[in-house]
């Protein structure tokens, strides 16, 4: 889809002057319009759906305590983008980049185990677009990467390798479409540092992403052909068919699973983790979409509890008809025996995707 998705309109100015005074509830209605896509830029900005519900609820702070200063020299939509980029530029300062396991370290060999996940919070997180409001499409005329194309796990990725500020001019100018000026001011740089810096982010996030987008891919294929990829696979994995799950793969499909570092590369490897892991389990799952791409929630069998268990969140990665990776975000309790391991999978962020804690037997 290539039409253009609707800016909100400007703010009813005696709304704006009550919120200047100090009302909260006509601040919380000026800000409503915008709080789907300003939550969309923290998390392009930082990888993590954590990370980016708190840069978002501080620039909504910040908003709301410099509101009475406000002089509407800009629109009311770039004084909070302005905001929350700087509000995002202060969490990087003081966090590590978000990475995905292929960028954290090589593959795994295909006879050891997947290892114990990591303590520390180091990796790009799934994100529920579609609960978000995330819009199809462009977000302005000017904008060269299409809204869901930007919350995609490959370009999320790509952007983490960028430096802070080349990623806000990335996000601010080829995403959102804001003009060099508009982003300079937010920045307090020069056109041509924006200029510049956009120049060298594109060079660096195109040389990471495939040769087509998901977006692309998934408008190929059709819905009804997609939803038979993904029973297939759902059918696949909850028989403990891996022959089946084998030829659904690309050659060279990568297996992931954050928290843990290790990641599988090729069907050999893959059906060995495969046939020693995963499919030892009971499964079911519940189609979504996720990162504006196919997405399963997946539920292991507990037999205490006698319930299928909300454990992972599969993110399937397209190439034509075949899945070429299948990121695997778990949750930190199917790691007990490892100890405590953070993760982003807990059961309220199941819950973020529409998803129960818990499936019954």
């Amino acid at each position: 889809m290539t039409t253009t998705s609707e800016t909100p309109s400007p703010p009813d100015p005696a709304l704006l002057a009550t919120a200047r005074r100090g009302d909260e509830d006509a601040y919380r209605r000026l800000v409503e319009p915008y709080q789907g896509e300003l939550h969309a830029h923290c998390y392009r900005m930082l990888g993590s759906v954590h990370d980016a519900e708190d840069a978002f609820q501080e620039a909504l702070l910040r908003a709301w305590k410099g509101l009475p200063s406000f002089e509407g020299r800009s629109s009311l939509r770039s004084w909070l983008y302005r905001i929350s980029t700087n509000t995002s530029l202060d969490v990087i300062a003081r966090r590590p980049k978000r990475v995905l396991p292929m960028d954290y370290g090589p593959d795994a060999d295909p006879h050891d185990a997947p290892g114990e996940p990591l303590a520390e919070s180091v990796w790009v997180e799934p994100y529920p677009d579609e609960q978000l409001g995330v819009e199809d499409g462009l977000a302005s005329p000017e904008a060269t990467y299409e809204q869901r194309e930007s919350v995609e796990l490959a370009f999320i990725a790509a952007l983490q390798h960028l430096p802070a500020r080349q990623r806000a001019v990335l996000i601010l100018r080829a995403v959102l479409g804001f003009s060099a000026q508009e982003v300079a001011d937010a920045l307090e740089t020069s056109v041509a540092s924006v200029n510049s810096a956009l120049q060298r982010a594109r060079k660096t996030v195109d040389e990471r992403l495939p040769d087509q987008s998901q977006q692309a891919t998934l408008r190929a294929l059709g819905d009804e052909r997609l939803s038979e990829i993904v029973e297939d696979y759902t059918n696949a994995l909850q028989g403990g068919d891996v022959d089946a799950v084998v030829a659904m793969l690309t050659e060279d499909a990568s297996w992931a699973m954050p928290p843990v570092p290790g990641w599988y590369h090729g069907t050999e490897a893959v059906t060995a983790f495969l046939t020693e892991y995963p499919l030892q389990e009971r499964w079911r799952h519940v189609p979504i979409r996720a990162n504006g791409q196919l997405a399963v929630g997946c539920y292991m069998w507990d037999a205490e509890r006698e319930r299928y268990v909300a454990g992972v969140l599969d993110v399937l990665t397209l190439r034509g008809e075949k899945i070429a990776e299948v990121t695997g975000f778990l949750a930190p309790w199917v790691f007990q025996r490892f100890g405590e391991a953070e993760g982003s999978m807990t059961p309220a962020a199941f819950r973020r995707f529409g998803l129960p804690d818990e499936l019954p037997a």
